[in-house]
């Protein structure tokens, strides 16, 4: 732990549900950072792997623009069985992934990394299981018919009309929303930073 204690946090990420779910928990980015990072998976590569590899490389780009804060890098990777199910940016896609979802168990991967204004870095992977129900051709359709599964992982947002397909969660709930935050803030203070109202 360093003698002195900072504050000042850039959120490596663009996402807005990440800045919202800081936001509950009274964390307010002083700069928010978007890197231009490749997320496409090397051959063979685990989303657990995947989903780590891309939050460092967001942290390590927003340090090296702000070298005196904190900086914390995130990503979400959704698997099923081995297959990795990334952004969807198109509704075929979001189509493909859920029906690739309906009726089954699949895996939320959320990745962290901090890194400290003495350059020390750190990163953790938390998994979430995700059971869906059997999706209905009609709903399916009308779920697509709006823009909240554009640019999600895995073609669907939980804290949206998605979650009336959710039977059952084990693991952290807003890790599947984007960030998980028990284990955000256990790193963020276990590194120095100082949480606003705590001496």
């Amino acid at each position: 732990m360093p003698d002195q204690l900072y504050s000042s946090l850039i959120l490596a990420s663009k996402s807005p549900r990440r800045l919202d779910l800081l936001h509950q928990i009274g964390i307010t980015p002083a700069e928010i950072y978007q890197s231009n990072t490749d997320e496409t998976p090397a051959p063979n590569e685990t989303a657990r792997h995947l989903v780590e590899r891309l939050a460092i490389m967001k942290a390590k780009a927003g340090a090296a623009k702000f070298p005196r804060s904190f900086v914390l890098g995130a990503d979400t990777v959704v698997a099923c069985g081995r297959r990795i199910l990334g952004k969807a940016e198109d509704k075929d896609t979001a189509r493909r992934y859920l029906e690739l979802l309906s009726g089954r168990r699949h895996r939320v991967f959320g990745g962290i990394c901090v890194i400290d204004p003495a350059g020390t870095v750190k990163s953790k992977v938390v998994k979430t299981i995700v059971t869906f129900k059997r999706l209905e051709a009609a709903e399916l359709c009308e779920y697509l018919s709006d823009d909240q599964w554009c640019g999600k992982a895995g073609g669907y947002a939980i804290q949206g009309r998605a979650a009336s397909f959710i039977k059952r969660i084990n693991g952290s709930y807003p890790n599947v929303v984007g960030l998980p935050l028990y284990e955000t803030v256990n790193l963020l203070v276990g590194m120095g930073y100082r949480l606003a109202g705590k001496n």
